[in-house]
């Protein structure tokens, strides 16, 4: 029995999850768990890389313990954010956390030398101030000058592991620096950034090997003898690939966590001027597809709430709060800037709602409840501009990810769909990290393989859509506080 280890990093938590495949289904078991969230510092906030490493150490010392001696090993986490590098290799800057308010106006600024249309014509990706291409572009140019590696956050875990540099694809693709048509990184966007080609080690794809850990990471540490494999290290991508197959449905993908990933997979980028205006990204996939999806905030909403609480609630009983709650009492534009990372999440909903004309929430559970109902209908507007886009007609969306252990959301959402919702794997992400694993050391043959795998090794729930009373004056209503909030913006 072959044993494959998913080291699963996101913005809030991280884990090392056991992959096996026994008489036809994977087996799941998680080895080791820890938290993860920015740290503020002077003003900045940072991610704290050495720790992270050190709680893979860590769950592979684990691993050893329980009798895992030898593995396969693979990497997937957030995109976008990087690491500079010296000629020696060693750190030059800590490593800045996508929310770091450095680059609000980072977008406004760089238009001023290349119009936004020819850096979507370019690069396929959605307009987010955050993007790798304007933290770039606002960092200190005098520590550019002195970087000889920029890494990706997984990619630079991988060379703490195996010290092998790389940028692999799915993530790379999320900087907004590559070029659909050369598919390499594009020259034009590295001189406005001041940097040079060789600054970025090579793209590398998904199951590529890398070889065995450092020889002196195994002598200082009790570890499995691992065979690295390079997963589709950006956590979205393992996520679309550990959604089961959907036979003979017409499916769009909601991978559900942090943020809700709402999209479809595809051979050829959609990369014209609607999808420009309507902020849609063609981010890299595995096995030559790309992920046509849309950015919602997600679950960064509750997560905050839960915060601000002391962390009383559990997510379960935030959502049983909400389920108690009047439904679609108060309405947010829940994908709008303001809530990325402001000050007090629950007084921010609050004041958005006076703003915009809605009831203002006052209860936990009618904070909770404005948050899933204002997801819910977001997910219904983008799905209907997907299927424009498209020209797809889409009859079920596959929930994938933690969002799919939310009940009340889950079939909120078939409600106001009025489509069929699956719910599961909600391991999709260490599924999908494991899937290049297992087909790379060839115990399954493709994607297709392992995704029907995926289906027949675990519990799926369906939700069949109920009728919602006056739902056409609540999604109207929906539509006026959004564009009430965007003439405010403007």
């Amino acid at each position: 029995m072959t044993h494959h280890i998913a080291v699963d990093i996101g913005a809030s938590s991280g884990r090392l999850v056991l992959g096996t495949l026994q008489d036809g289904k994977i087996r799941l078991k998680e080895i080791h768990r820890f938290a993860n969230g920015f740290q503020e510092r002077d003003g900045s906030c940072f991610w704290d890389i050495d720790y992270l490493f050190g709680e893979i150490i860590s769950g592979l010392v684990k691993a050893k313990a329980e009798g895992i001696g030898q593995c396969t090993l693979g990497i997937d986490t957030w995109a976008v954010d990087y690491v500079l590098l010296d000629q020696a290799g060693n750190r030059i800057q800590e490593v800045y956390a996508y929310r770091d308010r450095r680059t609000e106006q980072a977008m406004q600024l760089l238009a001023e030398f290349i119009p936004p249309e020819d850096v979507y014509s370019k690069t396929g990706i959605q307009q987010l101030n955050f993007n790798t291409l304007y933290q770039l572009f606002v960092h200190d140019r005098e520590e550019l000058s002195r970087t000889d590696s920029i890494l990706m956050v997984p990619d630079y875990l991988y060379y703490l592991l195996t010290g092998k540099k790389g940028n692999e694809t799915t993530n790379a693709s999320t900087m907004q620096l590559l070029n659909l048509d050369t598919r390499d990184f594009d020259t034009e966007l590295l001189e406005l950034l001041g940097l040079r080609k060789e600054q970025f080690p090579g793209l590398i794809e998904p199951g590529t090997e890398l070889g065995s850990l450092r020889p002196e990471l195994m002598e200082q540490y009790d570890l499995p003898e691992c065979c690295v494999i390079v997963a589709a290290t950006h956590d979205t991508a393992s996520a679309v690939l550990g959604v089961p197959a959907a036979k003979g449905r017409h499916a769009a993908y909601l991978s559900s966590g942090t943020w809700s990933l709402l999209g479809v997979e595809l051979a050829q980028p959609l990369n014209d001027a609607k999808a420009m205006a309507a902020n849609y990204t063609n981010e890299w996939g595995a096995y030559g597809t790309f992920r046509f999806l849309k950015n919602i905030m997600g679950l960064w909403l509750i997560q905050e709430v839960r915060r601000l609480e002391g962390n009383r609630y559990s997510f379960a009983e935030l959502a049983d709060l909400a389920a108690a709650a009047e439904p679609f009492r108060s309405l947010i534009p829940c994908n709008h800037d303001r809530f990325l990372n402001p000050e007090h999440m629950i007084e921010e909903i609050q004041e958005a709602c006076e703003q915009y004309g809605e009831p203002v929430p006052e209860s936990i559970g009618q904070v909770a409840r404005c948050i899933f109902d204002s997801l819910a209908l977001s997910y219904r507007s983008y799905l209907e501009e997907l299927e424009q886009l498209t020209g797809e007609s889409l009859d079920i969306l596959q929930i994938v990810g933690g969002g799919a252990n939310n009940k009340l959301l889950c079939q909120l959402t078939a409600n106001v769909l009025g489509r069929d919702v699956s719910a599961g794997p909600t391991e999709s992400t260490a599924l999908g990290n494991l899937a290049v694993q297992v087909i790379s050391s060839d115990v399954l043959p493709d994607i297709k393989e392992a995704r029907e795998v995926i289906l027949n090794s675990f519990d799926i729930k369906y939700y069949k859509p109920e009728p919602i009373q006056d739902l056409d004056r609540i999604v109207e209503r929906w539509s006026k506080v959004n564009k009430t909030a965007e003439a405010q913006n403007n």
